[in-house]
C-alpha cells in the first residue's frame, strides 16, 4: 500500500514538472542571464523541489514554488560566483604565492617604447614618396587603390614603393638592433 502511494506521488511530481518546467526555464534564463545556467539552476531546484516535495500544500501552486526553489538556487549561483575570485585570492595567500600581474615587465614595456622609437625613427627617414605610401598602407591602413588614386601614381607604382619602403625600415631596423647588440 505505501509502495503505491510513493509511485503516484512520483507520477503526480512528474506531471507537474513536465507542465511546468518550461515556464520557469524561461524565468530562469531571464534571470541567469545565460542557458548553461539557467539549465543548471532548473535541474538543482528540481532535485530540491523532489525532495522537498512533501512540503507541497497545493499542486496549483507548483510553478510558484518551483519558480521560488529556482529564484534562491540561482541567486546561490551568482554570490558563489561573485565570490569565487576572492576565494582564489585568499588560498593563493595561504598557499604563499604572489598574484602575477597582467601588466608586462618594465623591461618589456622599455624594449616595446625602443623598438617603436626606432620604428618612427626609420620611417622618418623614408624619402617622401615612400613614406607618404608607407604610412598610408601599413600605418593608417588604407586600401592599395586608394592609396594610389590619392597620391596620383598607377597601382603598381604604389606597390613599387611601398615594396621599398618596407625594404628600407626592415635595413634601418636591423642596423640598429646589430649595433645596439654590440655595445
Amino acid at each position: 500500500m505505501k509502495l503505491a502511494a510513493q509511485n503516484q506521488e512520483s507520477s503526480n511530481f512528474e506531471r507537474l514538472v513536465n507542465q511546468h518546467k518550461d515556464s520557469v526555464y524561461r524565468q530562469m534564463l531571464r534571470i541567469c542571464g545565460n542557458h548553461a545556467d539557467a539549465e543548471d539552476v532548473l535541474i538543482e531546484a528540481l532535485l530540491k523541489a523532489y525532495r522537498r516535495a512533501d512540503q507541497l500544500r497545493d499542486q496549483v501552486a507548483f510553478r510558484a514554488w518551483l519558480a521560488r526553489i529556482a529564484n534562491r538556487v540561482c541567486w546561490q549561483l551568482r554570490k558563489r560566483e561573485a565570490l569565487m575570485p576572492l576565494l582564489q585570492l585568499s588560498t593563493l595567500e595561504e598557499e604563499g604565492r604572489e598574484i602575477k600581474s597582467t601588466e608586462p615587465s618594465i623591461d618589456a614595456q622599455m624594449e616595446k617604447n625602443q623598438m617603436k622609437s626606432l620604428l618612427l625613427a626609420a620611417i622618418a627617414d623614408l624619402p617622401e614618396p615612400y613614406r607618404l605610401v608607407y604610412e598610408m598602407r601599413d600605418l593608417q591602413e588604407a586600401a592599395g587603390d586608394d592609396v594610389a588614386r590619392r597620391l596620383g601614381i598607377s597601382s603598381a607604382a604604389m606597390k613599387s614603393r611601398l615594396h621599398r619602403a618596407r625594404a628600407l625600415v626592415r635595413q634601418r631596423l636591423d642596423a640598429a638592433l646589430l649595433s645596439g647588440s654590440k655595445t
